[in-house]
């Protein structure tokens, strides 16, 4: 056995009584947060103007607010007849130790209607490609620039892939009737901001933002109402905003007002993680206020696709629930998000199903990995063809005594 877990043990232990040493403090933050809630609640345009001052000059991303801090809204009834559409992916990224500069990105797409005529499409659709203009991104009109598609660059291709399957399938529903098109995880790309400005034009502008453009001209003569899911979530915007309203200063400015080292009042509610906090303002079946968030490639690139979002309570879940600012300001689109997402959940023991059902199709094994890459050496053998590798990934095929 190469780890060596009685030595673990003890340090698990240790791990374990500091986190109940912790505890209390972290009761007494989060009902800080939830007393700052309540009293903010009356004169949100004041706390709105706030957080605005601070833009920037923060050390922690904020929410913007649209309509309250404390919030809940029931879920409204469900339609008789609606659709579910749903992507995921897998990949398997290029390995730099074997012959072929190549990587797979296989695709899932769940079609579930409901209602007087069910039925249920499931389908995957892998993607293999090897070619010169895959495998870089490059700047228009420039050498030596280019960006490998490899590692967290090719984690946002597949993204963009998964929305492009998904606007696909929002073009198959039939006018007059009611969707959910669902992704899983966040719909800010928030890995771009690493890269230059030429990949986020490709990933993004006429990327991701072009599916979501396609998908919400669609909604000209039927309803699809667009989101993602995020299962226990670890964000703390809306938290954030809190500590901006306890702030003594007006405006807020961290580098200002706080320097390193220096206790600050904000830390009256640090730890605490919007799930928390909505895990004591919402009942069952109860999505919070919307929220908008801040970070900079939203509020820079995405226009009229600007993320907004809100917190749902399905069972034991807090989940955060992303939309586009024209789901948001949708009220039709926007209760419709909110009744489909929780009756995916409940239909899916507190996780929506046709996510689930997207993963399950989507999924690259281990076993996938070694299969595939036995395929492309196999094939390039049969074609007489070289089939070089290093020596760290022949050591690791081979059997030592």
């Amino acid at each position: 056995m190469s780890l060596d877990l009685t030595r673990v043990a003890s340090q698990v232990g240790e791990m374990l009584s500091r986190f109940k040493t912790g505890l209390n403090e972290r009761q007494e933050h989060l009902q800080t947060a939830l007393d700052t809630a309540h009293s903010q609640a009356g004169d949100i345009d004041k706390l709105r103007e706030k957080i605005a001052a601070a833009s920037g000059k923060t050390t922690f991303l904020v929410a913007d607010l649209v309509d309250g801090l404390d919030l809940h809204y029931t879920a409204p009834p469900l339609p008789t007849d609606f659709s579910v559409i749903a992507t995921d992916g897998s990949h398997i990224d290029v390995d730099r130790h074997r012959s072929t500069r190549c990587y797979l990105i296989n695709i899932s797409s769940i079609l579930l209607h409901y209602g007087a005529n069910p039925d249920a499409v499931l389908e995957s659709y892998p993607s293999l490609y090897a070619s010169d203009e895959n495998l870089v991104i490059a700047p228009t009109g420039a050498k030596g620039r280019e960006q490998l598609v490899e590692g967290a660059l090719l984690g946002i291709k597949r993204g963009v892939d998964e929305c492009k399957r998904l606007a696909e399938l929002a073009a198959e529903m039939p006018k007059g009737s009611s969707s959910l098109a669902l992704l899983d995880g966040s719909l800010i790309l928030w890995g771009l901001e690493a890269f230059p400005d030429f990949v986020t034009e490709t990933m993004l502008d006429k990327g991701f933002l072009s599916c979501l453009s396609r998908v919400q001209q669609l909604n000209k003569d039927r309803k699809i109402a667009l989101a993602s899911y995020i299962s226990y979530p670890r964000s703390t915007d809306v938290v954030n905003a809190l500590r901006v309203a306890i702030c003594p200063h007006d405006p807020p400015d961290c580098d200002l007002h706080c320097p390193q080292g220096q206790k600050r009042d904000c830390e009256g509610v640090a730890g605490v993680q919007d799930r928390a906090l909505f895990e004591n303002l919402l009942g069952q079946g109860e999505r919070s206020a919307l929220f908008i968030s801040q970070s900079s490639v939203n509020r820079k690139r995405y226009g009229e696709h600007r993320v907004y979002f809100f917190y749902l309570r399905a069972d034991d879940e807090i989940a955060r629930v992303e939309i586009p600012q024209w789901v948001a300001l949708d009220k039709d689109l926007l209760n419709l998000a909110h009744s489909l997402v929780l009756d995916q959940c409940r239909r899916g023991q507190g996780y929506p199903v046709a996510l689930s059902e997207a993963h399950e199709k989507a999924v690259v094994t281990m076993g996938d990995r070694e299969n595939f890459w036995a395929l492309v050496e196999s094939s390039l053998v049969d074609e007489k063809m070289p089939n070089p590798s290093s020596g760290k990934s022949q050591s690791k095929r081979m059997r030592w005594v």
